[in-house]
């Protein structure tokens, strides 16, 4: 089936998903579409998400995709189970897909949650991993400033170091833990100084390659894969400034991944798109 794959974000952060899909499944095309103009969601009511939420999906159900992925932490904790009930396409979020990796990897069963304001005030996380593992300590912490920061492009640097460091201290008095989950799709962009403020011993994990592999196998049970030997050319869309878009994709996306890639601006609400 030619149709493609739908992905939306609240900005850049699912790109990082975007890039494990192109990875695992080279056959599938991707519309992928990222609220940078309204990001971050982590702050907003659960209404306000819920709306933003659905206007993206419309957005990407009018180029008729065969499955969404919810790139998304925050749209993931306030909208997955509303849009499986809702649509008639297979719809999977990041939530569990992080929890099951986290769950694999930890030694101790002291796993650390870090994400957005809303995410973690959903305990989502808590709860997948709960649902999973009943006998799981979870360490949650909420940092607002990683989102702002990305969408910026700092992604490295002296004022990440600084800004990670602050962050996270909280979570390094914890000397059991020795799982971290990234549950916000945008802080894999920050992983190399996470890591390095956490310290080897924790494990930092990534819900991007585990959604991979979980869409990987929804196409195969709804026997929807892309058969095609037609190399695919993705579809990138941003509701809000191309050019730090396109440099973050570049960052992401190196050679010859980003050749397969055309990136638009996207006017949610107006039905307008415009050429980069």
């Amino acid at each position: 089936m030619e149709q493609a794959i739908g992905v939306i974000d609240s900005g850049v952060g699912g790109l990082t998903v975007a890039y494990e899909l192109m990875r695992q499944l080279p056959k599938e095309k991707l519309i992928y579409l990222g609220d940078t103009a309204r990001c971050p969601y982590g702050p907003r009511s659960e209404e306000e998400v819920k709306q933003f939420t659905w206007e993206l999906v419309d957005f990407l159900l009018e180029k008729n995709i065969k499955m969404l992925v919810v790139a998304c932490n925050t749209a993931t904790a306030f909208t997955l189970q509303e849009l499986q009930g809702k649509l008639d396409i297979p719809v999977i979020g990041v939530i569990q897909p992080g929890a099951r990796a986290a769950i694999k990897f930890t030694r101790n069963n002291n796993i650390g949650v870090i994400g957005t304001e809303g995410t973690i005030r959903s305990e989502a996380y808590t709860k997948a991993l709960e649902s999973i593992h009943s006998n799981i300590k979870v360490n949650a912490l909420a940092c607002p400033l990683f989102v702002p920061m990305v969408e910026q492009g700092i992604l490295t640097g002296t004022k990440a170091q600084e800004v990670v460091e602050s962050s996270l201290l909280p979570l390094r008095d914890d000397k059991d833990m020795d799982t971290l989950i990234l549950g916000c799709t945008h802080y894999p962009l920050l992983k190399p100084t996470i890591q390095d403020v956490m310290g080897e011993q924790v494990t930092v994990i990534s819900s991007s390659e585990e959604t991979a592999r979980e869409t990987s196998t929804i196409l195969d049970v709804h026997k929807i894969i892309n058969t095609s030997e037609v190399i695919p050319v993705h579809q990138f869309y941003t509701t809000g400034e191309l050019e730090i878009f396109v440099e973050i994709s570049k960052s992401i996306f190196q050679d010859p991944y980003l050749q397969m890639v055309t990136i638009k601006q996207a006017q949610i609400g107006l039905g307008q798109t415009q050429n980069s």
